[in-house]
């Protein structure tokens, strides 16, 4: 069903698209219901004991998320803040939090959320309901003063104090929510949050911030202590995979670094078993961080993984540490 929506959203002469606009409205209309329900008290939220950071977005697929959360952790450290992290997990299906660790499977605990706590060593936390799953993280942790929750801007049930939302550019002029878009928030949304983060040079709006994805150093998925340059790749048939939301924007940083590769998409998320890269013939095989913790587990001596790290506007963390000073808590 995903692929016949997909196209239908690149051919809007079609039946089937025309059938998906009614749908969108009545879409528009509940999501639209449930947040002043929220607003009014008639549903119930929950507010957590420290503040809460929520970085999401307003449409479906990957937007850049997970490298904000990074950079968040990182200048919350650096400014005295010991934060923690939440996350819904893609895929998890267990009800009760869950701790992640380093040794975590992502089957259990999701591919962005064990990629977070790996590199930020701090403590992340998965679960359906992202209040319980912060209570859980703060009585486990109780040393921290700051919670991000990695996507959840349309959770509404978890109280929030900052919201970020990321953009991507190429839905900024989207006009249908789902399923005859890729939008799950309408475009005035944006209106209401704290700050969003635009990938490039595309400004959305004055409280707008540009961030940039750069990643130079490749590491060996077998030996992580073993690390190259693009050189490393001249003269070597060199093929790429991503299974994440915007796989060319991955493939085209490799570009940017001279190199030539074949790219090969897989579905965002995707659960990559050992055959699916048994199957692939090349020289060096390079992946995303985010696929490197489901591949981990059957390393090769030629796979490669390319970490990239959000340069973002300095201006966005003088927004943040503002926000948090003013904020006084008690849940």
């Amino acid at each position: 069903m995903l692929d016949h929506i997909l196209r239908a959203w690149k051919n809007k002469n079609s039946f089937f698209y025309l059938v998906l606009i009614p749908l969108s409205w009545l879409f528009s209309a509940i999501i639209a219901l449930r947040r002043k329900a929220y607003q009014a008290g008639l549903l119930r939220s929950y507010a957590l004991a420290v503040p809460v950071i929520v970085v999401g977005n307003i449409n479906m697929g990957g937007s850049g998320k997970t490298p904000i959360v990074i950079w968040l952790v990182e200048q919350l450290r650096k400014n005295g803040y010991t934060p923690g992290v939440i996350s819904r997990g893609y895929g998890v299906n267990h009800i009760k939090p869950m701790h992640v660790l380093s040794d975590s499977a992502a089957t259990q605990v999701g591919d962005e959320p064990l990629l977070i706590a790996n590199r930020t060593a701090c403590p992340v936390w998965v679960g359906k309901h992202r209040a319980e799953v912060g209570r859980a993280l703060l009585k486990a942790h109780p040393t921290c003063d700051v919670i991000i929750s990695d996507d959840g801007l349309q959770h509404y049930r978890l109280r929030r104090d900052i919201e970020i939302a990321v953009v991507d550019p190429e839905t900024t002029n989207a006009q249908y929510l789902l399923p005859a878009g890729p939008l799950r928030e309408p475009q005035c949304r944006l209106e209401t949050v704290d700050a969003i983060v635009t990938h490039g040079t595309q400004k959305v709006s004055e409280n707008a911030f540009e961030m940039q994805l750069h990643g130079q150093t490749f590491y060996n998925l077998a030996n992580p202590k073993q690390t190259v340059t693009a050189d490393y790749f001249n003269g070597k048939h060199t093929k790429a995979i991503a299974g994440i939301g915007k796989p060319e924007r991955f493939f085209n940083t490799l570009t940017s670094l001279g190199l030539a590769v074949e790219g090969i998409r897989f579905d965002d998320h995707h659960a990559f078993t050992e055959q699916d890269l048994h199957e692939i013939g090349c020289d060096a095989l390079i992946m995303t961080e985010k696929d490197a913790v489901k591949c981990q587990p059957f390393a090769r001596a030629h796979y490669w993984v390319l970490p990239v790290e959000a340069s973002i506007e300095a201006d966005l963390r003088t927004l943040v540490l503002a926000k948090l000073k003013t904020i006084q808590h008690t849940e």
